[in-house]
């Protein structure tokens, strides 16, 4: 007889604990914009609940005084927490990603998707789900797509930004590119975001982390609270 492997009991109860915790964040947060619940809980992403709601008010903070901008829009949940709060402001999100998913998002790798690999091209495609998003969520008047690297993108770029959510690429090198390149673009007073910070190896990758210390080290940014995994930096000067 096969054998078959059951997780053990406080471990389910533990990730039950969490799930719950995830889903009463998303009504809140729902309750408090009137937002479509379902479609934030089933839009593909790795953002937790709590971080996309300081997303949120972070944003609301930055987007009444001049235009916002992330890097990786993935499916776009993040974009409805950003999105949605640049509307309440009348203001404008601009999300940049080209939709072919970053390194650990490739084939053979750890977050690999099929459900977003395109066979014909044989290479990710994001573009669709994260349009379909924007559609369901009501912000393709205040989300502005583009559709091209960070580095290309801000070739060219001279507009002041209030916030810069960096949650591309997670190599060190990709993810210092982000910062290079739109940094120096938000004004004082503006808001720094960037995901996926680990101060523990044993937690995740050190990029942002890495990241994260080096804006600090310019003096150009204050350190604010975190929010689990999301530093918040504001700029000083």
């Amino acid at each position: 007889m096969r054998r078959t492997h059951s997780t053990p009991q406080p471990q389910r109860d533990e990730a039950q604990r969490r799930h719950e915790v995830k889903l009463r964040a998303n009504r809140t947060f729902c309750e408090a914009v009137k937002f479509d619940r379902e479609l934030l809980e089933n839009v593909k992403g790795f953002l937790d609940p709590e971080e996309g709601m300081r997303l949120y008010d972070t944003a609301l903070l930055a987007a009444g005084k001049g235009p916002c901008l992330e890097i990786g829009s993935y499916c776009g949940k993040s974009a409805i927490y950003l999105g949605t709060a640049c509307r309440e402001k009348n203001s404008i999100l601009f999300s940049i990603d080209h939709h072919r998913g970053s390194e650990e998002q490739q084939p053979g790798e750890e977050y690999f998707d099929p459900e977003l690999f395109d066979f014909a091209s044989w290479r990710m495609n994001t573009l669709g789900n994260f349009r379909i998003t924007l559609d369901k969520a009501g912000l393709e008047e205040n989300v502005v797509p583009i559709v091209t690297r960070s580095d290309v993108a801000a070739r060219m770029w001279s507009s002041p930004l209030n916030l810069v959510f960096i949650d591309g690429g997670h190599s060190y090198e990709t993810a210092l590119m982000d910062y290079n390149c739109w940094a120096g673009h938000i004004v004082p007073g503006g808001y720094l975001l960037i995901h996926d910070i680990f101060p523990d190896p044993a937690n995740g990758g050190q990029a942002p982390f890495l990241v994260y210390n080096h804006a600090l080290e310019s003096n150009l940014f204050k350190e604010l609270p975190m929010t689990k995994t999301l530093g918040v930096l504001q700029r000083i000067i």
